[in-house]
């Protein structure tokens, strides 16, 4: 299910990009916190996705390493037919990787995303090993979609992305948000493109 909100081009004209370093880019979810009145901080806390954003994560890791598994056990009886060589050892290397992959890396990579909510910007951190924190300016917005897949309909959870002007960061997601809470995350953003385009 997709909603696509058409944003009104001389906006987005009018306003000045504000970017942040090269290694920023916005990508963030919450479902709690109103928006803040003032400036971003920078060092200031980020609110967390929705917490079945942390499950669909582990759902997709369990997949994951499950492909893992049955490819190891493959090579596995291939390595034996051929050379001899012991059976099981691969797969219990790769059995290894796999728990890695559901119980520590969901988990990580949820800690490791957040959002702030200004008053007129967003700010998205996400990343592990790259570290990426993206500021978007609501005057650059040109329209906003909210998005669901299958398994996001079934946790109540939703992808809002939002479509910039220019090349740089033309369009930046923020998954993770629990759906009512997308939805109004979008209508703050339209209203107070609204405001600025009277």
């Amino acid at each position: 299910m997709s909603t696509s909100i058409p944003i009104d081009p001389e906006t987005a004209q009018r306003a000045t990009p504000s970017f942040g370093k090269a290694t920023r880019e916005t990508a963030s979810g919450a479902d709690s916190s109103a928006v803040d009145p003032g400036a971003l901080d920078d060092d200031g806390p980020l609110t967390q996705l929705h917490p079945n954003y942390k499950l669909m994560l582990r759902i997709k890791a369990i997949i994951f390493a499950l492909v893992l598994v049955v490819a190891a056990i493959v090579i596995d009886s291939q390595l034996g037919a051929e050379f001899g060589t012991p059976v099981g050892v691969v797969s219990a290397v790769v059995a290894l990787l796999g728990l890695f992959f559901v119980i520590r890396l969901p988990t990580a990579r949820y800690n490791a995303r957040g959002y702030q909510l200004g008053i007129d910007r967003l700010r998205v951190v996400r990343g592990v090993l790259w570290h990426s924190d993206t500021v978007v300016p609501f005057g650059r917005v040109q329209h906003i979609d909210v998005d669901q897949g299958p398994v996001e309909r079934a946790l109540d959870i939703a992808t809002m992305t939002l479509h910039t002007a220019g090349s740089h960061n033309a369009s930046v997601s923020l998954p993770g948000l629990g759906h009512s809470r997308a939805t109004e995350m979008r209508e703050t953003i339209r209203a107070h493109i609204r405001r600025e385009s009277l």
